[in-house]
């Protein structure tokens, strides 16, 4: 008789419980939803580093034609659009500042890279400075001309920094 009445209460609670276990995540079955397939290859743009609450970010901007490290800077030194700032990105790098850069001559794919600013080059913030390091050397890299972990040197009118390899790596 013990075993019957255990049976039908294990059954009373199944049949009250399983509805209620059922409906309480909220999640309503649907079929299956498809996408469209990944994307590969290089992505279509310039990569640039701007900043967001102190960290370095990496943006990818659209160019017309090819896109070359002196784009790439060019670009940074106009500094953040107006979407891009409505993001909370903003840049430590000087608006008018001219970067050029030069790929060492003697060093081939493993050498570094230069890049001559007209001003000074001691005056740039660190966070200005990893900026136009990640910039350049991802450009450089992305033409072919240096491996992406290439050091950059900064040259201004007061003299070099040291050599240095992009931090947000």
């Amino acid at each position: 008789m013990t075993g019957r009445r255990t049976g039908r209460a294990l059954l009373a609670g199944a049949l009250l419980l399983g509805p209620l276990l059922a409906a309480g995540c909220g999640v309503r079955p649907s079929v299956v939803i498809t996408g469209r397939p990944a994307v590969s290859g290089p992505g279509q743009g310039v990569g640039l580093y701007l900043v967001a609450q102190g960290e370095l970010v990496l943006v990818l901007r659209p160019v017309k034609g090819d896109s070359t490290p002196n784009t790439a800077l060019a670009l940074l030194a106009a500094g953040p659009q107006p979407n891009e700032r409505g993001q909370g990105l903003t840049s430590d790098v000087p608006t008018g500042l001219d970067p050029v850069v030069e790929v060492t001559p003697t060093a081939g794919r493993f050498g570094g890279l230069t890049v001559r600013v007209t001003g000074t080059a001691q005056a740039l913030s660190p966070t200005a400075t990893d900026q136009i390091i990640c910039t350049v050397s991802d450009a450089a890299a992305q033409a072919g001309l240096v491996e992406s972990s290439a050091p950059v040197t900064i040259v201004g009118s007061d003299g070099a920094q040291p050599a240095r390899r992009c931090p947000a790596r």
